[in-house]
């Protein structure tokens, strides 16, 4: 029996000649490429302060349409402070989410042991959080947060009505609304919509530098200059304000130039080879079609069936589809795909057939 092996099969993917998803390795090249023509005698920023981040942060924060921003190292950071903020100011230490939200389960419960906050969960983990779920809350919440798009379910996302009524509900109610915004540039080609008009609804909002963008690290938080003002308190209090956070935003700076008008060509290659697995023996996406450039690939295999498939078709074709597999349960696994640079770059021929020929492997082995 075949036992499977997650890293022969993460260095088999690595080891083809293209791969279907992201920008590239991320290896040093990344943060050389992000510097090579910069003046090596500009002034680095110190503790957060400092023209470079500053000028950054306010070019931030007039493209997401709010008064100030504030750059973190991560997103972990930045969320669980904006939660804090929003409790203090209301006197109330609960918060609304989606069970899968980060975190939720990606964080080691810091939002509640780091600052005493109790999560309550809206939705059940297969559906997003919809306008019917927040104006039935269970409990009185100082904070609402939403994500777009809901990474854990396939990079799901709502109507843009439903934000819209959801975040008018909340602005009545006196709850904060704040946007997991990690993939925020992704979704702006589907709801064809500006950032500030998505970012508008909310009252706070944390973008991603290292995901679509591709960046090093890094991310940013805005809202109101009061806000921001008492985000940077907590930032020194989490241990954020390092002396100089400049490989971070420089290159946050250089990748947001470089890609933030690629992500509708990023948008309509998702769909394409979301239609390419489609036509496989055993495979669905979710969503069936995608809404941004990331969706999940679902096939009815067990890994132990499905891994010596890719192998072989990686090795057949030199074209790596993931370097992981997820198990659903016996019969089932899944992985993430998410469209960046390294997809323009195949030759349309050997993506067509590298799919030709993964779906006849699938259907000799799918029942």
């Amino acid at each position: 029996m075949y036992e499977t092996n997650p890293k022969k099969l993460q260095e088999a993917y690595y080891a083809t000649a293209y791969q279907l998803g992201g920008h590239g390795k991320r290896n040093v090249q990344v943060l050389k490429q992000a510097f090579e023509e910069m003046d090596g005698q500009l002034d680095s920023d110190q503790y957060g302060a400092g023209e470079l981040i500053e000028n950054f942060q306010d070019k931030i924060a007039a493209f997401l349409g709010k008064e100030s921003a504030v750059f973190f190292p991560s997103g972990t950071m930045a969320q669980q402070i904006a939660l804090r903020i929003w409790c203090d100011q209301r006197g109330l230490k609960k918060v609304a989410y989606h069970p899968l939200s980060h975190l939720e389960i990606h964080e080691e419960d810091g939002l509640k042991e780091l600052h005493g906050i109790q999560p309550i969960l809206l939705a059940n983990r297969d559906r997003l959080i919809r306008l019917d779920d927040v104006q039935n809350m269970p409990e009185e919440v100082a904070c609402l947060l939403l994500e777009l798009p809901q990474r854990e379910i396939g990079g799901q996302l709502p109507a843009f009505s439903e934000l819209e009524e959801i975040s008018a509900y909340c602005r009545q109610r006196g709850i904060k609304l704040h946007l997991d915004g990690a993939r925020l540039f992704e979704i702006l080609p589907f709801y064809q919509k500006t950032a500030a008009e998505i970012c508008q609804l909310f009252d706070s909002v944390y973008v991603s530098f290292y995901k679509g963008i591709g960046g090093i690290a890094g991310a940013i938080l805005a809202g109101e200059k009061a806000f921001t003002e008492t985000s940077k308190v907590w930032k020194r209090r989490h241990g954020g304000d390092l002396i100089s956070l400049y490989p971070y935003f420089l290159s946050a700076n250089y990748y947001f130039d470089l890609r933030r008008d690629k992500f509708a060509q990023y948008y309509a290659e998702a769909r394409e080879l979301a239609n390419y697995y489609q036509q496989c023996p055993g495979v669905t996406t979710r969503p069936a079609v995608p809404v941004s450039n990331m969706f999940h690939v679902h096939i009815r295999l067990p890994k132990a069936t499905l891994e010596p498939v890719l192998l072989s078709v990686y090795e057949q074709t030199g074209i790596g589809f993931t370097h992981y597999l997820r198990e659903v349960d016996e019969t089932n696994c899944y992985f993430e795909v998410s469209i960046g640079d390294n997809y323009a770059r195949i030759p349309k021929e050997a993506i067509k057939t590298a799919f030709e020929l993964l779906a006849e492997k699938l259907g000799e082995v799918v029942s």
